[in-house]
């Protein structure tokens, strides 16, 4: 472990060398400076873990020695001494910026113990720094795999949106990751170091969802039996993600037209007028034009909720992508299993990019997840998915305009025939009876659709486990 760098300062030098003995015998690496000037130019050309300071020195003051490292060493912490300690001074001290002020003559066991508090509060800031990195990684753009062209333009929407107050609707179907898109705004935005609050109001009946967004006072309603702060109050500063928009009741659109016009709203029983400062970010599955055009959405809130829209492709709508996000989420699970998977056979990989993915991305890392959890191999092959996937399995690779018509039906009868066979447990007598054809015409069907070779790897799979 590397030791700690400490710069003592002070212009006594019996006491700077008998200091800086005893500090050399804790383990500390240590540097000494005598004077003003000689103490900016060790700060100047070193970065220090902790500075000690004496606040009176010869040719300068120890406030200004504080005053250098915080504009050109903030990472450094400063600890402040003086043989005329006053509670003035200590005032003075911390206000500057010191982390501590310690007073003549030095005791040793007190000066450890400020400089273990000193460098234990360092060493937690620097977690926290590494630990919003790898937020700012987990929920940033990073995390957010796409190459196609309408990908592409969401990043760019993401670039100009994001350091704005502008409220922003993603639009998409479920599973296509709006939740991902809004962390990533906030994440990007000047408000990244402030709450980012989620809620899914499609979740809670309206009575609850107004409690949990506004808060309520007790007695409010029964069960109210203390005063509750809603969501938008917790995302004062920062962002407040409402998912599943679409599902909102007509009196809670009244009441989020107003909140979202004047940021102001009353808790439930309530009759203060809070006022917040949070960026609203919305997301639907549903086509909201439609629903204001049914009657279902107020036309005034979405106007107001549609200033920026970000619509994001399926992932059928963005078949290139797919074998990208399908080695991104296996070395996910990779890193997390410890399974030593290091990709897909070229069939898999054909079945995953012909399927339409209802669920989109979601389902894919779903998918993912399962077959490097449940496989044995290091290759994840057919075997390895789902059998609903197996339709989707490519027969024949020549040019739709070039295929007859029992080459395009072979994909259908294919699912046809792995279904039936699975209903019966790959018996082959009770799967050829339930088809109402014979046995021998039932092994020519799974050898030309690939069946016998897809029954061989689910049995070597068996096996295996």
């Amino acid at each position: 472990m590397k030791r700690p760098a400490i710069l003592l300062i002070d212009d006594d030098r019996h006491l700077l060398e008998a200091m800086g003995d005893w500090l050399r015998e804790q383990g500390y690496q240590l540097d000494t400076a005598g004077s003003y000037s000689a103490a900016l130019a060790a700060i100047d050309k070193k970065a220090y873990d902790l500075a000690l300071v004496d606040i009176r020195l010869g040719d300068g003051d120890g406030f200004d020695v504080l005053a250098h490292c915080r504009r050109t060493r903030p990472q450094t912490t400063v600890i402040l001494i003086t043989g005329y300690g006053t509670v003035e001074t200590a005032v003075e001290a911390i206000r500057a910026g010191a982390f501590d002020l310690l007073t003549k003559p030095l005791i040793d066991e007190e000066l450890e113990m400020s400089i273990q508090r000193a460098l234990n509060q360092r060493r937690v800031l620097e977690e926290n720094k590494q630990l919003k990195a790898q937020l700012d990684q987990r929920f940033g753009m990073e995390n957010i795999i796409g190459h196609d062209v309408r990908m592409r333009r969401v990043f760019e929407v993401i670039d100009s949106v994001a350091d704005t107050r502008a409220t922003v609707l993603i639009t998409g179907e479920s599973g296509t990751g709006k939740s991902l898109i809004a962390r990533a705004i906030h994440r990007r935005s000047s408000r990244r170091d402030k709450p980012f609050v989620e809620v899914a109001c499609g979740a809670l009946p309206e009575t609850l969802l107004e409690s949990e967004l506004f808060g309520h006072v007790a007695g409010s309603f029964t069960g109210a039996n203390y005063d509750k702060l809603g969501k938008f109050m917790q995302a004062d500063e920062g962002t407040i993600f409402l998912d599943e928009i679409g599902t909102a009741s007509p009196g809670m659109q009244v009441k989020l037209l107003r909140v979202l016009q004047e940021l102001q709203f009353e808790q439930v029983g309530g009759g203060k007028t809070f006022e917040v400062d949070t960026r609203v970010i919305l997301a639907t599955n549903e086509n909201l034009e439609q629903l204001v055009a049914q009657g279902r959405f107020r036309q005034d809130l979405y106007y107001r909720v549609n200033v920026i829209n970000i619509e994001l492709p399926s992932l059928r709508d963005r078949s290139s992508d797919i074998s990208t996000l399908a080695q991104h989420f296996l070395e996910d699970v990779r890193a997390e299993s410890g399974k030593p998977v290091r990709g897909f056979s070229e069939e898999a990989l054909a079945v995953l990019e012909r399927y339409r993915w209802p669920g989109n991305v979601r389902e894919l890392q779903n998918v993912i997840e399962r077959a490097v959890l449940l496989g044995k191999g290091e290759v994840i092959g057919l075997a390895d998915l789902p059998p609903s996937l197996m339709a989707s399995r490519p027969v024949n690779l020549e040019p739709v305009g070039t295929r007859t018509l029992k080459q395009a039906l072979e994909g259908p009868e294919r699912q046809i025939i792995l279904e039936v066979l699975q209903g019966n447990g790959w018996n082959r007598n009770a799967t050829a009876d339930s088809l109402g054809i014979n046995r021998t015409t039932l092994y020519k069907k799974m050898k030309r659709l690939g069946l016998e070779e897809y029954e061989r790897q689910r049995l070597l799979a068996g096996s295996d486990r």
